[in-house]
C-alpha cells in the first residue's frame, strides 16, 4: 500500500475484520451434533451472544463439544472403555445471525468422571469467537435444576451468585428447547474459564 509516494505494511498489531466465521462453517448440519439415531433425550440448545451494552453480537461464533448421552466423548483421548454413540458427532460450530442468536440440535449429555474420577454433572464445553476477543473465551453449560450441578467440583469453585450464568433453562414456549444468554463483559458477564 502507497500513501504519499511511502509504502506501509501492515503489522501484527493491526486488526482486521470481524470474519470469525468466514471459511469455518460450512453447510446446514454445523449445529447439529446429534443424529436422528442418537440415544438419549434430543434438545434444541438456542443461545444468544450479548455485548457490554446487551446489544446481541451479529457476527460471533460458537464451538460446542460434549459428551454423549452415555457420558461418552467421540474422541480417541477418552479414556473410557465405553463406546461412542455412532450416530452422535459430540463437536458443532455456528454463526450468530444478526441478533446474536444461534440454536444447535443435540443431546442432553451424560455425567463424565473429573479429573479425580468423581462425575460432573452434565455439561457441555463452549469457545466463544467475537469481534473485541482477541482470544476466544472458554466456559460451559449445565442445566438449570439438574441434582448433580450441587456435587460438580467445577460449579463449586464459582461464586453462588454467579452460576446462574452458566445455567441454561427450559423454554416454556418451545417444548425440548433450552435457552442460555452469554455476555461477554458488563453486569452481567458470563463466567468464563482459563484453559
Amino acid at each position: 500500500m502507497k500513501y504519499n509516494g511511502k509504502d506501509f505494511v501492515a503489522t501484527g498489531s493491526q486488526t482486521v475484520g470481524p470474519f470469525f466465521h468466514i471459511g469455518l462453517v460450512h453447510g446446514e448440519n454445523a449445529g447439529r451434533l446429534a443424529g436422528p439415531e442418537a440415544q438419549g433425550e434430543h434438545i434444541r440448545l438456542a443461545i444468544q451472544v450479548f455485548d457490554a451494552e446487551g446489544a446481541g453480537i451479529p457476527d460471533a461464533m460458537i464451538e460446542l463439544w460434549q459428551a454423549d448421552s452415555n457420558g461418552k466423548y467421540n474422541h480417541p483421548d477418552d479414556p473410557q472403555q465405553k463406546k461412542p454413540d455412532p450416530a452422535f458427532r459430540g463437536f458443532g460450530r455456528l454463526p450468530s445471525d444478526k441478533q446474536g442468536k444461534m440454536v444447535f440440535e443435540t443431546v442432553r449429555p451424560g455425567r463424565v468422571p473429573g479429573v479425580d474420577g468423581a462425575l460432573q454433572a452434565p455439561h457441555i464445553n463452549v469457545h466463544i469467537f467475537s469481534r473485541g476477543v482477541l482470544r476466544h473465551v472458554s466456559t460451559r453449560i449445565y442445566f438449570a435444576g439438574d441434582p448433580a450441578n450441587a456435587e460438580d467440583a467445577i460449579l463449586r469453585i464459582v461464586p453462588a451468585a454467579r452460576r446462574d450464568t452458566l445455567m441454561a433453562r427450559p423454554d416454556p414456549q418451545q417444548p425440548g428447547t433450552w435457552k442460555i444468554d452469554f455476555h461477554l463483559c458488563g453486569e452481567r458477564e458470563t463466567v468464563f474459564f482459563n484453559v
